[in-house]
């Protein structure tokens, strides 16, 4: 149903909009200045072209998250660059200029001496360290 799905996608953009505004706003208070931003990514494939309907839905959730993100952090005046999973150290690597081998070494190495509530750091701490790096590298 059309009507019910369009709803509960506005819902979700609302609540999403909500949630990451109020999160902004929160360290604009505290003076912190958000220029850019890297979000991670599993895949940029289209979700019409997927087959199976139950990886289809995932696919399409994904891409209305990373939309509401993308829009919001462009309403504060923030640049955002997306960084596929695949080839985030590549790409990182690059704009550092530095090999992928060393920046894995570097990450891990940051991953133990950062006390990570939990243990070590998982891949998705891994990446998220990567996109502030990229971010911070940025050349805009």
């Amino acid at each position: 149903d059309s009507t019910t799905l369009n709803q509960r996608v506005r819902l979700v953009r609302g609540i999403s909009q909500e949630s990451l505004t109020r999160l902004l706003n929160c360290y604009q208070q505290k003076r912190f200045q958000i220029k850019r931003a890297a979000l991670v990514v599993g895949s940029q494939t289209d979700p019409d072209t997927i087959g199976n309907p139950h990886i289809r839905a995932h696919a399409l959730e994904g891409r209305l998250f990373r939309s509401v993100i993308e829009e919001t952090l462009q309403n504060h005046q923030i640049c955002s660059e997306l960084i596929l999973e695949g080839d985030a150290y590549t790409r990182v690597a690059a704009r550092l200029k530095r090999s992928s081998h060393d920046l894995k070494l570097t990450i891990q190495n940051f991953g133990r001496t950062v006390a990570a509530k939990g243990g070590p750091w998982r891949a998705e701490q891994k990446l998220a360290a990567l996109a502030a790096l990229f971010s911070l590298a940025s050349r805009r």
